[in-house]
């Protein structure tokens, strides 16, 4: 019987059996057809069952298990209509509304907020704007008072700008006109988005973000007014509460 201690692992795994020459002698016993690296007739190098591939799988399963019909690399689902812009909630469906029902879309367009406005609370103003359009006015109001004035100018002394401003005690806040570009166009419809958050108003126009408004009444819970009013034909305004 042969035993390991009589031979180094490297002559077991590639040297001759014991007895046999390395220049192999007439009728010498080795396997028909063996190599000089030794293995069951018939047998692989690297065994494997009979019909069984390298890596093993569950018959018809591909190498990337997934459910059937589902594609290897899943779309990340996204809400319709929801501006890609850092800060806007992630993608859910839109609870109901919040509010009581919606009345006439006629310009001037008045709309109690029982509730107030909130954290993420949605208001979606859609429209169009007459070929001749000057201006657009939203205001969310508390009272007498204007917690966001959002005010779009077509033709201020010859530049086109979109103002944002507060009315407190009946006095204007400081104005605020930067933002990258213009979005709204004469004669074209529209979609604008206003979020609320703990800390400013975030508008987004045609599915892209445009600016952000920080709070200047922070009694969020007493702005109960939407107007709306200026050279548009509406054609809805939707209000709801995002999870």
């Amino acid at each position: 019987m042969y035993r390991t201690g009589d031979m180094d692992l490297s002559d077991a795994l590639g040297g001759p059996w014991p007895g046999q020459n390395n220049q192999q002698q007439s009728g010498g016993p080795v396997w028909p057809g063996q190599p000089n690296q030794p293995s069951w007739p018939g047998q692989p190098s690297n065994p494997t069952w009979p019909g069984q591939p390298s890596q093993p799988s569950w018959p018809g399963q591909p190498s990337q298990p997934s459910w059937p019909g589902q594609p290897n690399q899943p779309s990340q689902p996204s809400w319709p209509a929801q501006p890609n812009a850092p800060g806007w909630p992630s993608p859910s469906p839109p609870t109901a509304p919040q509010v009581s029902p919606q009345r006439s879309l006629t310009v001037p367009y008045d709309q109690n907020l029982p509730s107030g406005v909130y954290d993420k609370m949605l208001i979606t103003v859609l429209g169009h704007f007459k070929p001749n359009a000057k201006t657009l006015t939203i205001n969310l109001c508390k009272g007498n008072d204007i917690a966001l004035h959002f005010n779009p100018r077509f033709d201020e002394s010859g530049h086109k700008v979109v103002v944002r401003n507060s009315l407190i005690a009946g006095k204007w806040g400081a104005e605020e006109r930067n933002c990258p570009g213009f979005p709204f166009v004469a004669g074209q419809p529209f979609e604008l988005k206003i979020l609320c958050n703990h800390n400013e108003f975030r508008v987004a126009v045609n599915k892209s973000h445009l600016l952000e408004f920080r709070h200047r009444i922070r009694e969020l819970n007493m702005i109960t007014g939407l107007n709306i009013y200026g050279d548009v034909t509406l054609t809805g305004v939707n209000i709801e509460s995002l999870p």
